[in-house]
């Protein structure tokens, strides 16, 4: 992580603070030796779901995937348009930061609320145009069976999942399933704040933390509306420059953005970043060859009105004016 990411980190860090209240707490450790049950969300509450994942493999929820461990479980379908993929990427970059602990450590879940289109094979296409990595799994099952599941999780939301069109709830839900601490979490999470989540708080910090110290962050800029809405909404699939700390070291899923300003129409560009679903169902030329180049991954129609849309590209139009600018006149 270099400098300038690692301050943008702690700004993020400390602005989502709120998030750790929301955790399920398990009973305290007296009630556990007097023998009491550790968590009262053990097998008797979570349904032993049969689910297939892309391999073919058949696994039972609680035996098989979250007894004893600590696990990330979101809820998808591949032909989604709109924030689905988002989540898969931010989950992506979640990984590159745990690195080979996720697997061992760390389990990661995505589990299909389309059923009868995301056959095992489908989902196996999906996790290797996204380029996961092991420690991942894709899964499908019964549809009335997922419903249950996700009611027992917290991630069902009557009137909207229950609705006609495939709207959901976008939360995802990390927690450790021995200590019983759940909590959930946004898909626009800062991928840091998560796989501190994963990697040590649930983990009851049991592995020591090598990075870098606050200390030697550089003061940076409080960010521009512009520049929080590219952090949060854009950055899971962009980079900014090669430096870009939201790249994580590894290959944005999309095009990297730094002077994608000057590369393209404006107004071709805002309506690209408005609704890039109705650009691909048009046909239009960029827009195919776009998906095409980039894996077949639609950009996510994230429903952002032209204020917000006009506020990312002044962020992208500046930010690669400072980039461009020597460092003896920024000095």
């Amino acid at each position: 992580m270099n400098r300038q990411a690692l301050a943008m980190h702690l700004v993020l860090l400390l602005a989502s603070g709120l998030l750790a209240s929301q955790v399920l707490r398990a009973p305290d450790t007296a009630a556990v030796a007097a023998g009491e049950s550790a968590t009262p969300w053990g097998a008797d509450y979570f349904p032993n779901t049969l689910l297939t994942d892309q391999d073919g493999r058949q696994v039972r929820f609680f035996d098989d995937l979250i007894k004893g461990k600590v696990v990330v479980i979101n809820f998808i379908f591949t032909s989604c348009s709109e924030a689905c993929p988002l989540e898969t990427a931010r989950l992506r970059q979640v990984q590159s930061l745990l690195g080979d602990r996720v697997g061992r450590d760390v389990f990661f879940y995505s589990i299909s609320i389309d059923p009868l289109s995301d056959t095992p094979e489908v989902l196996d296409a999906y996790a290797r145009r996204f380029k996961v990595g092991p420690g991942w799994r894709f899964l499908t099952g019964d549809f009335a069976e997922i419903t249950e599941l996700r009611r027992k999780l917290g991630l069902f939301i009557e009137g909207v999942d229950n609705g006609r069109s495939r709207d959901h709830n976008l939360s995802l839900i990390v927690g450790n399933q021995q200590t019983g601490r759940w909590m959930k979490a946004s898909p626009f999470e800062n991928p840091w704040i998560l796989a501190d989540q994963l990697g040590n708080s649930l983990q009851n910090w049991k592995q020591p933390s090598h990075a870098q110290s606050y200390a030697s962050a550089p003061e940076i800029r409080p960010p521009s509306s512009g520049e929080e809405l590219f952090r949060t909404r854009c950055a899971s699939c962009h980079s900014l420059g090669p430096e870009d700390g939201q790249n994580i070291g590894m290959r944005s899923i999309g095009p990297d953005l730094i002077g994608v300003t000057e590369q393209r129409d404006p107004a071709w560009l805002s309506r690209w970043i408005r609704e890039p679903d109705r650009l691909l169902a048009e046909r239009d030329p960029l827009a195919l060859a776009l998906f095409e180049r980039y894996d077949r991954i639609p950009m996510p129609n994230l429903h952002l009105d032209e204020q917000a849309v006009q506020a990312i590209i002044a962020f992208l139009r500046e930010e690669t004016a400072r980039q461009r600018t020597p460092m003896a006149q920024v000095q």
